[in-house]
C-alpha cells in the first residue's frame, strides 16, 4: 500500500505539468502529493513494511515532485513583483536550485563510485527540507522569504546528506 501511494505521487507530480498554474487543479494535486509524501512513510512504518526498495521509490518520487514543481512554478514565482525584480528572483531561484542539485548529484556520484549504487539517506534535514518546500512554495506568491529559508535549509540538507554518505562509505567494508 505505501508503494502504491508513492507511485501515485509520481503520477500526480507528472500531472502537475499539465495543469494551469492559475487553476485549482494544480493546487489540489500539489496538496495530495505533499500529503502522500508524509502518509506513505508513516504507513510503511505502521504496517511494518519498510523496505529499501520503498525508500528508494520514495526518493525517486520526491525528486520527481520537486522537479515537476520547479519546472512548472519557478518561472512564474515573483510574477506579482515588479518586472525587474521578478526576473532577478527567477534567476536567483534557478541558480540556487542548480547549486543544490549539483551538490546532490555529487553525493550520488560519490555513492556510485564507492558503493556501486545510489544512496538517498532519509535524514531529518531532508525531511524538514521537504516539509518547508511544501509549505514555502505557495507562500512565495506573497513573499520570497519562506522560499529563501527553505533553500538555505535544503542547501544544508544536501551538504549533510553528502556527509552521511561519506560516513557510511568510510565504515563500508
Amino acid at each position: 500500500m505505501p508503494n502504491i501511494l508513492t507511485l501515485l505521487r509520481i503520477a500526480g507530480s507528472l500531472g502537475l505539468l499539465f495543469c494551469d498554474v492559475t487553476g485549482v487543479a494544480i493546487w489540489i494535486i500539489y496538496g495530495l502529493c505533499g500529503i502522500s509524501d508524509i502518509v506513505d512513510g508513516w504507513l510503511a512504518r505502521k504496517l511494518k513494511c519498510v523496505t529499501k526498495k520503498g525508500a528508494l521509490l520514495d526518493s525517486v518520487a520526491d525528486i520527481c515532485f520537486v522537479a515537476c514543481c520547479a519546472w512548472k512554478l519557478l518561472p512564474i514565482l515573483g510574477s506579482a513583483l515588479p518586472l525587474c525584480l521578478s526576473k532577478e528572483l527567477q534567476q536567483w531561484l534557478w541558480l540556487w536550485a542548480g547549486v543544490i542539485v549539483a551538490i546532490k548529484v555529487m553525493n550520488q556520484i560519490s555513492a556510485l563510485v564507492r558503493y556501486g549504487h545510489c544512496c538517498f539517506p532519509h535524514t531529518l534535514a531532508n525531511k524538514i527540507t521537504g516539509f518547508l518546500l511544501f509549505i514555502a512554495v505557495p507562500m512565495t506568491f506573497v513573499s520570497v522569504v519562506p522560499l529563501a529559508i527553505a533553500a538555505a535549509i535544503a542547501t544544508f540538507a544536501a551538504i549533510h546528506e553528502g556527509c552521511v554518505i561519506a560516513r557510511a562509505e568510510s565504515s563500508h567494508p
